[in-house]
């Protein structure tokens, strides 16, 4: 089976680890805050950290050939599992807005804090990217 490294250029340099891993026809995508090109979390709330955080791995995904609608499992970590509910409408909006109505399976999982003690939320997705050929 292939092994490819996807770190896209627009996200920040990664050290110890990879933004993303295609193996064969999976993507692993590593787990993505809402840490901007800069490498600083994202002024505003749970709802602007979302947006970053999702943006960062549907970047990750498109370097690696796929769109939103290869994503079959993600993973959400918060650190304020209420805020993320008190913002689930406008969450499940902008959600719609970035990768469209065909879901993934997912889970939400409340954590105490994050590698960025800043940061709310953390996403961390798999992608089944069929090959070229294939499609």
């Amino acid at each position: 089976m292939s092994r490819q490294i996807i770190n896209p250029e627009s996200l920040v340099k990664p050290s110890g680890f990879a933004h993303g891993v295609r193996a064969g026809e999976f993507v692993y995508l590593g787990g993505q805050t809402a840490m901007d090109a800069d490498g600083h979390i994202v002024d505003g709330g749970i709802v602007e950290q979302f947006v970053q955080a999702f943006s960062n791995v549907l970047t990750t995904l498109a370097a690696a050939g796929g769109t939103p609608r290869d994503l079959v499992d993600v993973t959400i970590y918060l650190t304020d599992v209420d805020a993320y509910q008190r913002n689930g409408r406008e969450i499940g909006r902008r959600w719609r807005e970035l990768a469209g109505t065909e879901y993934p399976a997912m889970a939400g999982i409340g954590v105490t804090r994050l590698w960025q003690p800043e940061a709310l939320i953390e996403i961390q997705a798999v992608a089944h990217v069929a090959n070229p050929q294939e499609s």
